[in-house]
This record gives structure tokens, sequence and C-alpha cells, in this order.
């Protein structure tokens, strides 16, 4: 459900339809990046845009807390799943990032586990030097602070099994909000309607996949003269002549 639901805000924001990802169009003047994206729908992605996937513990290595500023403006999208919970803090600094990484009309897809609660709950927040440890069939967390204070954590958050990647937080869909707009942002969408063409029927209102955009997009010249030569091509497609040739007999 949270996959496609991304994927259709994902082709809202590019194309202004609702298309499943085969019947993407190829563009590859559409710059895009994941951070940590699925298999299930990365690979796909790569056959349709200039888009490249990324990761934090493996190649291609990505930290969106200290990117590359020769990445900066190179990016028409950005898309990234269950990501942003697990960044270190301040989750603000993750989201300026992502905006610098976007061209002016830029957009980043995103999906978080968020409540409708009034405020984000920081886990850690003052996380600065720290390790995780196991201790008796459990594990914690050491962290000094920039003033020198020892924190000890218990009763730690792991998503994909114990010890793996730690839960830093829990959004608020206001507090998201408020982060995004503050980060450069200009609006916010939230995906929280049906579409049952495409599976998606929602059991809950909350985590639901967001769509931030830094500017209005536009397809730039290169991105239209792709789609032209696509169009073109299909309409003299011998299936689609032999389409309305049947169809104009019928009509006889």
């Amino acid at each position: 459900m949270r996959t496609r639901g991304l994927l259709r805000a994902l082709s809202q924001e590019l194309f202004g339809a609702s298309l499943i990802l085969p019947a993407f169009p190829l563009i590859r003047s559409l710059h895009g990046m994941g951070i940590g994206d699925s298999g299930v729908y990365y690979k796909r992605l790569e056959e349709k845009l200039r888009y490249h996937n990324t990761f934090f513990d493996r190649e291609p290595r990505f930290d969106i807390a200290h990117p590359p500023e020769s990445e900066f403006g190179q990016y028409d999208f950005v898309v990234s799943s269950e990501v942003f919970e697990h960044v270190t803090p301040p989750p603000e600094a993750a989201f300026q990032n992502v905006c610098k990484l976007l061209r002016p009309n830029g957009v980043l897809v995103f999906t978080v586990p968020y409540s409708l609660d009034q405020g984000t709950i920081e886990h850690f927040p003052e996380l600065h030097e720290y390790a995780i440890a196991r201790l008796g069939g459990g594990h914690v967390l050491v962290n000094r602070t920039r003033q020198g204070k020892i924190q000890v954590y218990e009763n730690l958050v792991f998503h994909g099994g114990p010890g793996s990647t730690l839960e830093m937080r829990v959004f608020s869909e206001r507090g998201l909000k408020a982060m995004l707009l503050g980060a450069g942002f200009r609006e916010v969408r939230i995906y929280g309607e049906e579409y049952p063409e495409f599976g998606i029927v929602r059991e809950a209102r909350h985590s639901l996949p967001m769509a931030a955009r830094k500017g209005e997009f536009v397809l730039g010249a290169d991105a239209v003269g792709e789609l032209m030569a696509q169009w073109h091509g299909f309409m003299r497609s011998p299936w689609v002549r032999l389409g309305a040739r049947l169809k104009l007999l019928r009509g006889r």
C-alpha cells in the first residue's frame, strides 16, 4: 500500500496524472535521486528516467545529513520511503539538504511514519557522539552530548529487527509540514485520498505519502521533446493504426 501510494504521488507530481510505473514515459532529461529506495521499484525507475538510487550503508553511498555541495541544484525530484525517521537530529537539516539538492521547481516525494499528535517526538534530542551496545538481551544507546554529559537510553525502537535501523523520532503531521516549509519548500501536499484503481484503500489517516514542492513543476524543453517523440511514434505504430481501422469498420 505504501509503495503504491508513493509511486502514484510521484506520477501525479511529475506528469499530472496517475500512471502505473510501467506506463511512465521514457524521459531521460528528468533527473532524480532515490534515498534508500526499495528494490521493488527503483530498478524500474532507472529504466524510465534519469534516476539513480543511493544507500547510507553501502554503495552507492549517500548521507543526506552531509551531502556534497556538488550535488546541489542537480535534481528534478527526490524519492525517499521510510528514511527521515532514522537520520540523526536535527531532522530539519536533512530537509534543508534535500531542498538544496533540488532544482528551483523540483519536488520531494516521500513517506515516513507520523502521528496526528501536536508535535514531533525526538528520542535523542542531544545526540552527538554515540554508540549502540548489546546489554543483556537487548540494546542500549550511550551518548555524549556536546557539553560532555553522558546519557544512556534503553528500550530502543528498531525498524527491521533488533540492532538494525534505529528509530530516532516519531514525526507528527503538523511538525512535518512546519519543518518542510521552514526548510525552503513552498508547498506541502498529503496524498490521503483513496485510489482503488491502483489498490490504494486507506486503513489509516496518518503516515500517508507526502510531496514537498520547491516550486511549480514545469517540464523542460528537452523533456517535452522526448514526450512528443514518443507520442508521435506511438500514434504511428501498426497496432494503433490497426485499432483505428477496426473502429472505423465497426462504425460502418
